[in-house]
């Protein structure tokens, strides 16, 4: 049976984030048992501290929300949230290289795995799909895989759109087994994250993490 909180990193990014939202976040992902909980980097110590004895993964984002920052900061933001406790980063690549032609994304990519790797932490690469045509998102996934990364997600949420069904039955077609996929970008609802879920999505990024497990158990009552 599909076990919907272990599927879900329940997201707080938005510019106006506060301590006390923060502070409820992380009385949520202790309440409802999230996969993980992604946080700015601002906020990751604290919520490491707060979740350090939970099997709760704090992931953080690295090159937010453009990835237009050069390597070398992106190596440092990657390595600062590391030592501040982040389990896993979620880095969006250099868009701007890629479709530029550049073989830079590839390299870049590679760097950022060996310092996760090596540190024993997971890599996810935002694509950010809503970019994207059919033949850039296979070449994407192409680069991301051989790069050595461990997840690559749809989107930052930023774009003008965000995970879709068919973006994700792609990705799965392209990527090998060892490869997970994050969903994300506007998934509101339970019946968003199990139609993502049935195309091969390994992850859900949402906002919406309380709302979707409220409605799971309402489900599992009937």
């Amino acid at each position: 049976m599909l076990k919907i909180r272990r599927y879900l990193e329940h997201t707080l990014l938005s510019p106006t984030l506060t301590d006390q939202e923060i502070n409820l976040l992380i009385d949520q992902a202790k309440k409802y048992r999230f996969m993980g909980v992604c946080v700015p980097p601002f906020w990751v110590k604290k919520v490491k501290r707060e979740l350090q004895d939970e099997d709760i993964q704090v992931v953080t984002v690295v090159g937010f929300p453009l990835g237009w920052q050069m390597t070398e900061t992106k190596v440092f933001e990657t390595e600062r949230a590391i030592k501040d406790g982040a389990d896993e980063i979620d880095v969006v690549w250099s868009l701007t290289a890629f479709k530029s032609g550049m073989g830079w994304p590839k390299i870049e990519l590679a760097k950022l795995s060996n310092i996760c790797h090596e540190q024993g932490r997971i890599l996810k690469v935002i694509i950010e799909t809503a970019y994207l045509d059919k033949n850039e998102i296979i070449q994407a996934c192409k680069i991301a895989s051989d790069a050595g990364v461990d997840f690559v997600k749809t989107s930052t949420g930023m774009a003008g759109s965000g995970a879709k069904v068919g973006d994700i039955q792609l990705m799965r077609e392209i990527l090998p087994s060892n490869v997970g996929i994050k969903a994300s970008g506007g998934i509101k609802t339970l019946s968003q994250a199990r139609s993502l879920i049935e195309a091969g999505a390994d992850r859900i990024g949402t906002s919406a993490g309380v709302d979707i497990v409220l409605e799971w158990d309402r489900d599992m009552l009937v």
